[in-house]
């Protein structure tokens, strides 16, 4: 038995969705129970695995849909510059060293090549691009070996792509990809495969699922119509990540499904099983499923992160100190908060605000800081690993107007946070409780922004000038117990017992 989780793409800074897979991958370690993660997405500008071993997978764990078909596994870069020099049909004339490539030059025969270094280890290259006559012709990609080459032509005075090789170990071709503007045709040895959909398809097959497997989809924009109809007879869920549906443009006749669920929401009948962050969550969307549809799909609340244990001080918590993290995205509202920030620290002189995570809002926040001369008291503090920071503070604090369910949030009450929020679904109203670990803030959507960050202040500053801290965090202790590891693999288990697989 396996569980194969899909998702699209990943990335350095990557979203709650890829975090939500990890503490999954975690659990089932745990639970000894295989598991892969499928990625969906062609990804150029780095190797796979860096990304995937940053965040914190197994390289085993991992399926990237256009490594499937070769014999070369999921690995960290290797490939050397030696290595990348012995492939050279002459002798390069000269080179030139840059901080992260190396070009060589081929005088004679006018061509280029550029090695691009690994970011970490810069003995090894990562890519290599060639120039012939000026003009981009080729990039080849490395792991521990060349895994895929891509072919340019020139057009409009531009480089297009036209054709893909990903090979095997050995050097031969695994197959081929015919590349024509946003559509592709895949060339095996034996078959021709049309469009990213098929080559799925394919994949799909080749797993040969039995009655014993679980397909959980994470994501499943423009790959959801294939998994399902290429999953028998393994059993299919969907894991619910953001809020489901468009209160505004939802009546008492009709509901909007958020977009990227509408599929499968549509397609109810046809799946095992939905999972839900939270149980208000799950409560609400059996109660929209029956009033909207004639469908009663099986539903389970499992906590998509977990706390290994509960972090106590080692020291005295930083007095009157903030701590938020999160994407620097629009919809997290910082400027909120450090609007607030401000504004309290006229009525508490010794009051800190240090903001965790990347973004682009990143020089927005800057510049906010920075006119409002708050740089000694608000720090962006990019993006770090905060198991053993969020310990440190007074209180946790959050602007964000929607949250599925709020890592973050976790985390804080994880380490005994007093937690400050709005009143919103579904994470906030989770984690904070009001008048016993928190506040939960009203949250009016035509408020402007000044008073806003009014009544954000008001409670920063009622927080630390009316309350004894430690009421709150012993609240946000047991709040967080339900979280620990031991208890969300108890949930996992049911579920897998549930859907009827052991």
């Amino acid at each position: 038995m396996t569980v194969y989780n899909f998702n699209l793409g990943i990335g350095w800074a990557s979203s709650g969705v890829e975090y939500a897979q990890l503490y999954r991958a975690e659990i089932f370690r745990q639970l000894g129970q295989p598991a892969k993660f499928i990625f969906m997405d062609l990804i150029t500008s780095d190797n796979i695995e860096h990304l995937t071993h940053n965040i914190g997978f197994f390289d085993d764990e991992i399926i990237w849909i256009y490594q499937y078909f070769s014999d070369i596994k999921v690995a960290p870069t290797s490939y050397s510059l030696n290595q990348l020099e012995s492939t050279f049909p002459t002798t390069f004339d000269r080179i030139e060293r840059g901080k992260n490539y190396i070009r060589y030059f081929f005088e004679k025969d006018d061509i280029i090549i550029t090695a691009y270094l690994d970011k970490k280890n810069k003995e090894s290259v990562e890519r290599a691009e060639f120039v012939s006559h000026g003009k981009l012709i080729r990039k080849d990609y490395y792991t521990y070996t060349k895994l895929f080459s891509e072919y340019y032509a020139p057009k409009d005075n531009k480089a297009y792509v036209y054709e893909r090789h990903f090979f095997n170990q050995n050097g031969s071709i695994a197959f081929e990809e015919i590349v024509d503007g946003k559509n592709s045709v895949f060339k095996f040895k034996n078959q021709i495969i049309y469009g990213k959909e098929g080559l799925l398809a394919y994949m799909l097959k080749c797993f040969n699922f039995t009655t014993q497997d679980i397909i959980i989809l994470d994501r499943a924009t423009n790959i959801g119509s294939t998994i399902l109809k290429y999953s028998a007879p393994a059993k299919v869920g969907v894991v619910v990540h953001a809020e489901h549906f468009n209160e505004n443009q939802t009546d008492t006749k009709n509901i909007l499904w958020n977009n990227f669920y509408e599929y499968q929401f549509d397609q109810a009948d046809n799946i095992d099983f939905f999972i839900t962050a939270t149980l208000a969550q799950k409560k609400l969307l059996e109660y929209h499923f029956s009033k909207y549809t004639k469908l009663n799909p099986r539903i389970f609340d499992i906590p998509v992160g977990n706390l290994k244990q509960l972090y106590f001080p080692l020291e005295n918590r930083k007095k009157h100190s903030l701590i938020t993290a999160s994407r620097l995205a629009t919809e997290k509202h910082v400027d909120w908060l450090i609007k607030a920030v401000i504004k309290s620290k006229k009525y508490i002189p010794d009051l800190t605000f240090d903001i965790y995570g990347e973004g682009g809002e990143n020089q927005k926040l800057k510049k906010i800081i920075e006119d409002n001369s708050a740089q000694n008291y608000i720090k962006l503090r990019g993006h770090v690993d905060l198991e053993h920071i969020y310990q440190k503070y007074d209180t946790y604090i959050s602007a964000s107007t929607s949250e599925g369910f709020g890592l973050t949030l976790m985390e804080a009450v994880g380490s005994g946070l007093p937690m400050i929020g709005f009143n919103v679904r579904y994470g906030n109203q989770t984690f904070i409780k009001n008048n016993q670990n928190g506040y939960l803030i009203p949250f009016n959507k035509s408020c402007d922004v000044e008073d806003i960050a009014v009544q954000l202040s008001n409670k920063i500053i009622t927080l630390f000038e009316q309350h004894d801290l430690s009421d709150f965090s012993q609240n946000s202790y047991k709040i967080a117990e339900k979280y620990l590891v031991k208890e969300v693999e108890k949930r996992w288990q049911i579920l897998i017992n549930e859907v009827g697989v052991k």
